[in-house]
């Protein structure tokens, strides 16, 4: 592990730990499913603490954010996991094309909602947004066996308002539009959403086209702010 890495991670555990709230942490476990233990930090109080131990430290190099995200994943409590989605996407500029490798690794790996949202909206959708070739890797986890590539896939381009590739979005949403997971299903529903935001007429057209294929969860959720058609 890296020096960078070794530092930071060591005063995320010193810091963190003085903010621990054990009672907070059982709720937040329970939330959660209890998949993972917590620290019981509130995500204000975790940021805050994370800057104390970031103070000081240069921006990392690409080895130096792969050995971080690595650490951090290593970690029992969850609030580390989640700081390092936070750590990847403010230095999302740093790492090249290559770096989806690594970001892939997170994903299928301690893998819920929490973590894998972060990183498909703004590592993923960050990393595809300065490297266009990659967007071929979007095209591929669509695919995927692992519900949470095909997720990340799916949200990829959440933060691209006028410049989403609706094309690409619509053919993975349409070619995922009988899986059988409530996670793919929802995210079905909110990246159409989301898109409604700027081309409402389209995403009314796309759920006509695939009212039945898609699930109500999806069609409920990506109808959810498009104003009813008037006769």
């Amino acid at each position: 592990m890296s020096d960078l890495a070794t530092v930071l991670v060591g005063r995320l555990a010193a810091s963190f730990d003085e903010a621990r709230d054990p009672v907070r942490a059982v709720g937040a476990a329970a939330y959660m499913r209890d998949l993972f233990p917590f620290l019981g930090l509130t995500s204000p109080v975790r940021r805050a603490r994370a800057r104390l131990a970031l103070a000081g430290l240069p921006r990392p190099t690409e080895a130096e954010l792969r050995d971080v995200a690595l650490a951090c994943w290593s970690r029992d409590e969850r609030e580390f996991q989640q700081f390092a989605c936070d750590y990847l996407a403010a230095n999302i500029k740093v790492p090249g094309p290559a770096f989806l490798d690594t970001v892939a690794e997170l994903i299928v790996t301690k893998s819920w909602w929490d973590t894998v949202d972060p990183l498909a909206a703004h590592v993923a959708g960050g990393l595809v947004r300065r490297h266009p070739e990659t967007v071929t890797t979007m095209d591929e986890w669509s695919r995927a066996d692992d519900m949470w590539l095909i997720r990340t896939a799916i949200l990829h381009q959440l933060t691209y308002g006028a410049a989403t590739d609706a094309d690409r979005l619509f053919g993975y949403c349409a070619a995922q539009a009988g899986h059988r997971d409530f996670f793919i299903r929802k995210a079905i529903g909110w990246a159409l959403r989301q898109h409604a935001r700027t081309d409402p007429a389209a995403v009314r057209a796309f759920l006509a086209a695939q009212s039945d294929r898609l699930s109500p969860l999806s069609r409920r959720e990506a109808a959810k702010h498009l104003s009813p058609i008037r006769p």
